[in-house]
């Protein structure tokens, strides 16, 4: 008998979001050990709310969001609201009931803020890296660093001199501004919407863009990133970072290799030993 193509509405729902999830999903693992750790920074949080007044999102769950972010890739926090709305799996890892209310985009942003500032996000990371479970992935030994230009949200028509001078964008939300026979570089110019964003290029016939560089220290073991840096885009921000994170990451007395490709050979990183670390570094070849 064929079954009738109709939708039942129901008054009540008793879905029990721990049932949904399989037994064997990976984010039961990476769940429990975050709780472990934001169980450990309930200290920090205490320190950050005042003891009265309106609720904010509880951090643990703003964590537990931005962390589900990086791994699904999700875009923007529009979308990750969007994706809470109705994913049954994000409300369980988050702590969201089905009936609880998501979050307004911009609301959530504020609070982000809040723990970014106070420096919260790192510690987090910090202790999920030195979990006792995660920490048994991790080479203590052998590291490689990479870096990656990073677009800054800031249009080319807000790049203009820093002394007023220059032809002003047309009337208009998204106004025309002619360039033609216009010199810009870092020296004269500065975004007037993102100030610390400097315009550069990743190679020969790259398009120049405002810019940041990211950076990151993995361990060759299993491939996870133990360390991250973010800063002004220029041509020795990846050496500075590599040697940043790696005596971040031991700033004891045991001597570690650093694997990084041809653009960290350049003739004062050659033979370089970081006295305060010990780093040896190891070059490896562009796979590029």
């Amino acid at each position: 008998m064929r079954g009738a193509d109709e939708r039942a509405g129901s008054l009540f729902s008793y879905v029990d979001l721990e049932d949904r999830v399989p037994e064997k999903h990976p984010l039961r693992v990476i769940r429990r050990i975050v709780n472990d750790v934001l169980a450990a920074l309930d200290g920090e949080f205490a320190t950050l709310y005042a003891a009265s007044g309106r609720p904010s999102i509880p951090p643990e769950r703003l964590l537990r969001a931005l962390l589900l972010q990086a791994l699904y890739t999700i875009r923007s926090e529009t979308q990750l609201m969007e994706q809470l709305h109705y994913n049954l799996l994000y409300r369980w890892f988050v702590g969201l009931g089905v009936d609880d209310a998501v979050w307004v985009p911009t609301v959530f942003s504020k609070n982000r803020e809040r723990l970014l500032q106070a420096e919260v996000a790192r510690k987090f990371l910090a202790e999920l890296t030195n979990h006792r479970e995660v920490r048994a992935l991790l080479s203590d030994e052998h590291f490689s660093v990479d870096g990656t230009q990073i677009t800054a949200w800031a249009s080319m028509k807000s790049f203009r001199p820093k002394d007023g001078s220059g032809e002003p964008p047309t009337q208009g939300r998204n106004g025309e501004r002619n360039f033609h026979d216009e010199k810009r570089s870092n020296v004269s110019h500065a975004s007037t919407t993102d100030p610390e964003a400097r315009l550069y290029r990743k190679g020969r016939g790259k398009e120049a863009r405002l810019s940041y560089i990211g950076s990151a220290l993995t361990d060759n073991r299993h491939g996870l990133v133990v360390e991250a840096e973010l800063g002004p885009a220029t041509g020795t921000a990846e050496r500075e970072a590599a040697t940043t994170m790696i005596v971040r990451r031991s700033p004891g007395s045991e001597r570690l290799t650093l694997g990084a490709d041809k653009a960290y050979d350049t003739r004062d990183r050659k033979s370089t030993r970081l006295n305060s670390s010990h780093v040896s570094e190891s070059r490896m070849p562009s796979s590029a």
